[in-house]
């Protein structure tokens, strides 16, 4: 645990899944102006005019023993439909002229694993699957893109990220998902947390 800021404390856990989990249980109580969950670290931030920096640490370390062991915990585990190539992943061929490998080895080894969401990013919702076999690691493109559609799935730098909104974006991008990953009528909008196991299967091109 250290202090990040005048009004911010950083806390060190063990997993995504354990960061989203306190992040979770801090987001409960009333003290926190705001709370951060990261890949192995949570971020709060705190009023200083009505709370101390000890006392703050004292109401982390008490959120922290009270915390489940969250490796006895079952994640959720959501499958995400792609479409890969095609106009649903303009990048899809250079990634895998890149790489050295057919499209089916791609697929068949982008699909063959069980992922983790690590965090949520840049834009709301983006999110940062961990876990990419090392054979399919590219670096992202040296020209962003200005526009990138909603359910966009992209892979950089040992990563798959999905866009769950529409923005800019420097991932290469290999394939589109049907899959609603924003819903503004929902009380929890977007579907994917921290700590969720994902699995990607081809989606029919139709």
């Amino acid at each position: 645990m250290q202090s990040v800021g005048d009004d911010l404390i950083g806390v060190e856990v063990s997993s995504p899944r354990a960061a989203q989990s306190l992040a979770d249980q801090l987001r409960a109580g009333a003290a926190w102006l705001e709370v951060v969950a990261g890949i192995d670290s949570v971020v709060v931030r705190y009023d200083t005019l009505n709370i101390d920096r000890d006392a703050a640490r004292n109401l982390l370390k008490n959120a922290q023993r009270e915390l489940q062991d969250v490796s006895e915990q079952q994640a959720t585990l959501v499958e995400i439909p792609i479409v890969y190539g095609g106009d649903a992943g303009p990048d899809f061929a250079t990634v895998c002229e890149q790489l050295q490998m057919s499209a089916e080895a791609f697929v068949a080894l982008h699909t063959a694993g069980e992922y983790e969401v690590d965090m949520l990013g840049f834009t709301p919702g983006f999110a940062y699957i961990g876990g990419l076999d090392s054979k399919l690691r590219v670096p992202r493109l040296k020209e962003p893109r200005v526009r990138v559609a909603a359910g966009s799935v992209g892979i950089a730098d040992g990563r798959t990220g999905l866009y769950a909104l529409q923005g800019p974006g420097g991932w290469p991008l290999i394939g589109y998902t049907a899959l609603p990953l924003f819903d503004a009528a929902a009380a929890n909008p977007f579907i994917l947390k921290a700590g969720m196991k994902i699995r990607f299967v081809v989606a029919d091109r139709s």
